[in-house]
């Protein structure tokens, strides 16, 4: 998938949820998904930090 075809594809995806859940949901799902984000990051730069690809 190419990086404009992403882009698209999340687009669609956040005009799905917003007609199919309540304010409050879409709140929450956004929250989470920024923690996903977030937390992804920095796993991966601590990763880089230490050497390491992954950590058991």
């Amino acid at each position: 998938m190419n990086p404009c075809e992403l882009v698209t594809l999340i687009s669609s995806l956040s005009c799905a949820i917003s007609k199919t859940f309540s304010a409050e949901e879409i709140s929450i799902l956004a929250a989470v998904f920024t923690q996903l984000g977030d937390s992804l990051a920095t796993i991966l730069a601590a990763g880089e930090l230490g050497g390491r690809k992954d950590e058991d």
